[in-house]
């Protein structure tokens, strides 16, 4: 009986043998192969380019809204209304827009035109940005109406460079503001970060003697049901102000409008790699019969010999194992070559997964072996006697 070793030694010249029969086999696994690593590949960079984005953005948020022409809009005691009958809530929080970026920003020779947030004193709950340096505003601060403001990375880079900003002054507005905190930046609906200047809201109201929110974030306790809760806070302020239009939407709804159209570009192109490998499995199983008949004579030689019906067996499945562990390991690697340079041209998030290389020579075994296993056992099968007499 053959050992292992010897069964293998005598596969891979059987293969050599029969380069253009072999040929063909790696080529149909390459085909196949190729196509499904380089679905997964797709897909390893759509997910990629998902969470970069969304890693970017402030955490997923219901942003909602009421505006009235002759009632009243949304105000603080909404807003508490809202936390106090939405479930799937973990924080929720009001802004006011402090002139959109128009009003100027002076720290010595430096200026910028930052965004200015009057915001509420669960703002980094609500949006899940991180405090990068000194503290963020308190109850004492809306209380008593302190001057004290907090700035985002990209706004103190700006101004301050190599400076450290806490404890310094703003001037904007006609008035001076002390920062107390710096906060990361993060970008909200894809826009381009310009900085953000955070004060109290009670500040807000005043300067400007306005009770209302113009926009209240509310942060879901489970992302997945944000449709839900937004139809849920819709329906809540609408009771409370029958008067106004609301207007609700999600902060990240154009990347989950982007995930679903890539999802589905990934799902036909994974039923385009089946398909190739599929096709592939047909080739083997083809090849795998016509060198059984052309090697008629050899297989009822052996088992003439002696070679037992389960050495039959396994040589034409190793044989076809080996083909494809070549093709893929050759697909694999001509994909991935391919994918990093595309990922490299067009500054796409790109990395090696073990788990896509396991999956593509899984499926490439899986179909080898797989195709291969009927003619071989049909070659087992064959009677020495029958067979060297057909030979």
């Amino acid at each position: 009986m053959l050992s292992p070793q010897d069964l293998i030694i005598l596969s891979c010249k059987s293969l050599i043998a029969n380069k253009v029969r072999s040929t063909l086999t790696t080529l149909g696994v390459f085909m196949g192969v190729g196509a499904v690593n380089a679905t997964l590949q797709v897909g390893d960079i759509s997910r990629a380019i998902i969470a970069k984005q969304l890693a970017a953005r402030e955490a997923p948020q219901v942003q909602i809204s009421a505006w009235s022409r002759e009632g009243r809009n949304a105000n603080l005691e909404d807003m508490n209304y809202l936390q106090r009958n939405l479930k799937n809530m973990t924080a929720i929080s009001g802004i006011n827009f402090f002139g959109y970026g128009e009003n100027k920003v002076f720290y010595r020779a430096q200026e910028a035109e930052p965004y200015i947030l009057a915001v509420t004193e669960d703002y980094l709950k609500t949006t899940g940005k991180k405090l990068l340096k000194g503290r963020f505003l308190n109850s004492s601060d809306f209380i008593k109406y302190r001057p004290v403001i907090v700035i985002d990375k990209f706004l103190a880079d700006t101004l301050f460079q190599y400076e450290n900003p806490i404890e310094q002054q703003l001037f904007t507005g006609g008035r001076l503001y002390l920062i107390v905190g710096v906060i990361e930046t993060k970008i909200n609906f894809g826009d381009e970060p310009k900085g953000n200047i955070l004060l109290p809201i009670s500040i807000y109201r005043a300067m400007t003697g306005m009770e209302n929110i113009q926009s209240i974030s509310i942060r879901p306790r489970h992302p997945d049901k944000m449709e839900e809760l937004k139809t849920k806070a819709e329906e809540l302020l609408q009771k409370r102000i029958p008067s106004a239009q609301i207007y609700a939407y999600s902060n990240i709804q154009d990347i989950i409008a982007q995930k679903q159209t890539l999802e589905i570009a990934s799902q036909g192109l994974t039923v385009v790699g089946a398909i190739a490998l599929l096709i592939g499995g047909v080739g083997i199983t083809n090849i795998t019969i016509a060198a059984v008949i052309e090697r008629t004579a050899e297989i009822g030689l052996r088992r003439a010999i002696g070679a037992t019906k389960y050495e039959i067996l396994w040589q034409f499945i190793l044989e076809a194992a080996i083909l494809s562990l070549i093709g893929g390991i050759t697909a694999i690697t001509t994909v991935h070559g391919i994918t990093t340079v595309v990922a490299q041209t067009f500054n796409l998030p790109h990395k090696f997964e073990l788990k896509t290389v396991t999956l593509s020579l899984g499926s490439a075994l899986l179909v080898g072996v797989g195709a291969s296993f009927f003619p071989a056992l049909r070659a087992s099968k064959l009677d020495p006697v029958n067979a060297l007499r057909q030979s």
